[in-house]
């Protein structure tokens, strides 16, 4: 590990806001970001790790601690023990879209609908990354995590880290901590073995986005270039000329709602309910018919709506800006909070507060911000 002369997190974070910290240091192999992980937490520092800082909201203040820089790198393929998958295991500060566009040249599938999201292959389990109806849980083997209690590392099944929508017990809510305290070192992926050729395109989300029919098949490579063209008209592929690119991708996540809740907001509003709307069937042996079929018993599913759909017919439309800020929704995705340069967290920060208070008014909901948050409150 290699402690550095602290950067400004404005130069380091896509939303560019935030000062140089009081230290710094980069870890560009596994042992090292062990060894640096343990050092800060034996010295009882004020820390986070960094990865692409595409997820990242920080404050203009200082970050009194240190800051780990993760640099690691690296894709291995290691056995499936299933016939016709393939697994990689990936190092954490891999860059996720170049993973994505490895997957794609290899011919293995599940993946590629989520091209074009910034950031590392570490942050990916944390919030359980997804896109156009793919998520990570989908193909997520294990993670190999450093627990900040006991120092020690541990290879976790993906089933014990308790992925949902935008969530893990690694995630760090706003107002809340995470369950687990633990840093990512790899993760295992298992992929389907496809090759280059056409295939039927699973998950009506991805299809519609795509603008394709039921039957459609398609290349690997093709999904990809058409979610990267897809990202990139609504601001969301990393651009150094796009000002709209200039931003913490969606800033407040969808709103999960109760049925009886999505019932009160406007028909036009979108919603997609997260279990499935299934109809019962009761089996009733005759031996035990008494002449009667018992009611059946309906359990409530939670509904996700579109905040940004919210956020638009709350009255603050694509390019809004507070009078005399930097700061502006993107003028091309109502999700996205922008830096039209030179914005302050500050800055930022009002203009969410704005719009947070704008939908609560017109629709009785709070939206919650999506990026990590340090040093700046809402």
């Amino acid at each position: 590990m290699t402690e550095v002369t602290p950067i400004p997190l404005a130069q380091l974070t896509t939303l560019r806001t935030g000062a140089a910290p009081e230290r710094m240091i980069d870890a560009h192999t596994t042992a090292e970001l062990v060894e640096a992980l343990r050092g800060v937490w034996a010295e009882r520092d004020p820390w986070f790790v960094l990865g692409g800082g595409s997820n990242l909201f920080v404050g203009d203040e200082p970050f009194e601690g240190t800051v780990v820089r993760v640099l690691t790198s690296g894709i291995e393929r290691v056995p499936s023990p299933r016939s016709g998958y393939a697994r990689l295991r990936v190092q954490a500060g891999h860059d996720w879209d170049a993973l994505v566009a490895f997957t794609v040249e290899q011919g293995l599938a599940g993946i590629e609908a989520m091209s074009g999201i910034p950031g590392t292959t570490g942050a990916a389990p944390v919030q359980n990354i997804g896109a156009y109806g793919q998520e990570i849980v989908q193909t997520l083997v294990e993670v190999e995590l450093i627990d900040e209690s006991t120092g020690e590392t541990s290879t976790v099944s993906a089933s014990d880290l308790a992925l949902g929508f935008r969530t893990s017990v690694l995630k760090q809510h706003y107002g809340s901590v995470a369950q687990r305290a633990a840093v990512i070192l790899s993760i295992t992926l298992e992929l389907e073995e496809v090759g280059a050729g056409e295939l039927p395109v699973r998950g009506e989300q991805l299809r519609t986005s795509l603008g394709l029919g039921a039957g459609a098949s398609v290349s690997l490579d093709w999904v990809r270039e058409h979610v990267l063209a897809t990202r990139r008209s609504k601001g969301m592929v990393l651009d150094e000329h796009d000002p709209d690119a200039h931003s913490a991708g969606s800033f407040f996540q969808n709103a999960v709602v109760t049925e009886a809740f999505a019932r009160s907001l406007p028909a036009a509003c979108p919603r997609w309910p997260l279990t499935p709307d299934l109809d019962p069937v009761t089996v009733i042996p005759l031996t035990a018919y008494q002449g009667f079929v018992p009611t059946t018993v309906h359990t409530p599913s939670e509904v996700k709506v579109s905040s940004a759909w919210l956020i638009e017919n709350a009255g603050v439309g694509k390019g809004f800006r507070l009078p005399r800020s930097r700061a502006a929704i993107s003028s091309k995705h109502a999700l996205a909070l922008t830096n039209r340069g030179g914005a302050t967290a500050g800055e930022i920060a009002e203009l969410a507060r704005f719009i947070q208070g704008r939908v609560a008014s017109e629709f009785g909901l709070i939206l919650q911000p999506e990026p990590v948050l340090v040093g700046v409150e809402l």
